[in-house]
């Protein structure tokens, strides 16, 4: 059976334009209706069932997208759940789609969720000027910012206070005597980095210390950046006597790098991740980190949403949840 994508190509127009013209959308010219119309009986195209069976006489699909950047971190997947639960709830279906930190995938993404005429779209930017997205709320399409913000466009955001959690962990580590800190962070385009670093900046300031950038190290949020910037931080001459690391992903790898090393935590080095990870206890020492309330993040983001969706006119709102600095024996 055709694709979406197949009739696209063949009509070579976007796969919005191709869901415009099944929904029998008066925003398309003829001459690119009768090429969409063509492709569609060319290559026997049939619309999605699932969605035609979700319609309801309130003219929604009653179907909401999520697009996450890493399905491997367990800080969306928690997050995932939460807004999963408040759909069903609400007898809402899920669109699940990984971006990989793509920008392509994350732009086919939204374009198949535009296609399948989703009632709204759930998402953390890839970066705070994500212009695929910006278009898609050009196009009117009710937009619910998760952990990331754009600073261009407004839109409804649900977020942790970053820069609360941050300085909480690197204040606890300067209680507990260390002055060189190492910070791993993520890509600076994001704002959840951005906050983090600022938190960990203003602690040191705090403290009457300066930002070192000789222990300042940036990665792409995944687990082997962890491990090599660790392993930088771990093989100075002079390494820091602490890490903080700037997400789940990269703190499990710093963890690699130092074990490598056969370092002892925390004699030889201490540790503080952002983010828990459902193992977090069961290591050795277990792990000191910043909480974050994934699940709550996702349910009040589905919540957002639907009043989005009944009120498209509203003003946007910012929802900041509390982190949480769970002190463990890594520190």
């Amino acid at each position: 059976m055709a694709s979406l994508q197949e009739v696209a190509r063949r009509a070579k127009v976007s796969i919005a334009t191709v869901s415009r013209v099944l929904n029998k959308s008066d925003k398309v010219v003829a001459g690119t209706r009768a090429a969409v119309e063509r492709a569609l009986r060319e290559l026997d195209y049939r619309p999605s069932r699932v969605a035609r069976r979700l319609r309801k006489k309130d003219g929604r699909a009653h179907l909401v997208g999520l697009i996450i950047p890493d399905i491997q971190n367990p800080f969306y997947a928690e997050l995932a759940r939460g807004m999963e639960d408040a759909a069903y709830a609400s007898e809402y279906a899920l669109l699940l789609c990984n971006s990989d930190e793509n920008i392509e995938k994350e732009r086919f993404y939204l374009g198949v969720m535009q296609a399948e005429s989703v009632d709204g779209i759930v998402l953390p930017p890839l970066s705070e000027t994500d212009a695929a997205v910006e278009e898609v709320m050009a196009t009117g399409m009710p937009v619910v910012c998760v952990d990331r913000s754009l600073s261009r466009a407004r839109t409804d955001l649900v977020e942790v206070d970053n820069y609360r959690g941050a300085y909480e962990a690197v204040t606890h580590l300067l209680d507990k005597g260390h002055r060189r800190i190492g910070l791993i962070e993520g890509r600076s385009q994001v704002s959840t980095n951005r906050e983090r670093r600022r938190g960990y900046a203003d602690a040191l300031a705090a403290a009457g210390l300066g930002s070192r950038e000789e222990l300042i190290r940036a990665g792409d949020f995944r687990q082997e950046s962890g491990r090599l910037l660790a392993g930088e931080l771990l093989d100075m001459k002079r390494p820091p006597t602490a890490l903080f690391v700037l997400n789940n992903l990269m703190t499990v790898g710093a963890l690699a790098a130092i074990h490598q090393r056969q370092l002892r935590v925390p004699q030889d080095i201490a540790v503080v991740g952002f983010d828990d990870l459902p193992w977090a206890e069961s290591l050795d020492p277990p792990l000191t980190v910043v909480r974050q309330p994934a699940y709550d993040v996702g349910r009040q983001a589905m919540e957002l949403l639907l009043r989005r969706i009944m009120e498209a006119g509203r003003p946007p709102v910012t929802v900041r949840l509390l982190p949480q600095l769970i002190a463990r024996r890594s520190t």
